[in-house]
């Protein structure tokens, strides 16, 4: 191979944070999953003075670890995942295991209970947003999704006859079920037959697809472009995918629904901290207030262990529970 080739070669291949993006989707990590180990490692990258990770050593990894937990003062859920991406970057992309990581501090797991809105306070701040960010809104609080959950619902996810959503790959890659309000039953129905005149003009413009679970997509090479296979709340613009040629619909953006609840919650003159997950925390509350016992919450909420879910009677225990002696 001439000099000329040899530099042809060196300089075609991916660079380091596009090999790391193309890995977590051959291995189909999800969108939020995606962002978030570039962040961490890009951040890695950036404490280290921009050396590049092939060339560092068990010690920096440590150290940047270290960094988190005790000049940033991180929760141990945010180490954590500043720790996959990292491992995750040497296993899967540099192709090294440092092994267990024994010099770290460890940063502090502080047990705080969850904010949660009262249901006149859910229904103020519901009321003070518009249009998709109220419909989405509406689904955490009356079933209980988390906002990425509620993002990558697909028309088929949607049991209109029924009043049932279907959760696919929730955390913990668990599928269930969970009530649909009927109150939202008009709505959502008339949203669906909106997005499903969106998905015929795209369809009359020569795209219509969008990216498919697993590998549906080798196995059903037209699903993509099946109305049943949408985003329930489709992104305004459709996104190029380089590496397949190709234009795709997928979901809008979680910031812009945190954003609206922000502005909602200010409107609304309430003083929490809120976000589109106090309306899930809100929703496990209410159905405990309300007589529910906690398995079916659990259930309905997708927990893993019934210990997650048991936080809400202390939140309730806090709220309805001891009187004061001062009435």
């Amino acid at each position: 191979m001439t000099t000329t080739n040899k530099n042809i070669a060196k300089n075609s291949k991916p660079k380091l944070l596009d090999q790391l993006r193309l890995s977590l989707r051959t291995n189909r990590y999800s969108k939020s999953t995606e962002d978030l180990y570039l962040k961490w490692v890009k951040e890695f990258i950036l404490f280290n003075q921009k050396q590049h990770p092939s060339k560092l050593t068990k010690e920096h990894i440590e150290k940047y670890l270290t960094h988190l937990a005790v000049e940033r003062k991180v929760s141990a859920s945010t180490q954590n995942q500043a720790l996959c991406a990292i491992v995750y970057l040497y296993k899967k992309v540099l192709e090294k295991d440092f092994g267990w990581l024994e010099n770290v501090t460890r940063a502090s797991r502080n047990k705080r209970l969850p904010v949660v809105l009262s249901k006149n306070e859910a229904i103020e701040i519901i009321k003070n947003l518009q249009g998709t960010p109220k419909l989405i809104v509406s689904i955490l609080y009356g079933s209980g999704l988390r906002l990425n959950e509620c993002l990558k619902l697909r028309v088929l996810d949607i049991d209109l006859e029924n009043k049932i959503i279907v959760v696919r790959k929730g955390k913990g890659d668990k599928d269930r079920t969970t009530v649909l309000s009927s109150s939202l039953i008009p709505k959502l129905r008339a949203h669906i037959n909106n997005i499903l005149r969106i998905h015929h003009a795209d369809l009359g413009r020569g795209y219509g697809e969008t990216i498919l679970p697993d590998q549906l997509e080798k196995k059903y090479p037209n699903a993509a472009k099946e109305f049943k296979w949408q985003f329930v709340f489709p992104a305004q613009k459709r996104n190029e995918i380089k590496e397949k040629n190709k234009f795709i619909r997928y979901h809008i953006h979680e910031s812009s629904i945190q954003k609206a609840v922000r502005q909602a919650a200010i409107i609304s003159g309430i003083e929490k901290k809120v976000g589109p997950h106090t309306f899930r925390h809100s929703f496990a509350t209410q159905l405990l207030s309300d007589g529910y016992d906690i398995r079916t919450i659990q259930e309905l909420l997708g927990h893993k262990s019934l210990k997650t879910t048991m936080i809400y009677t202390h939140v309730l225990r806090n709220i309805t529970g001891v009187r004061s002696p001062l009435d």
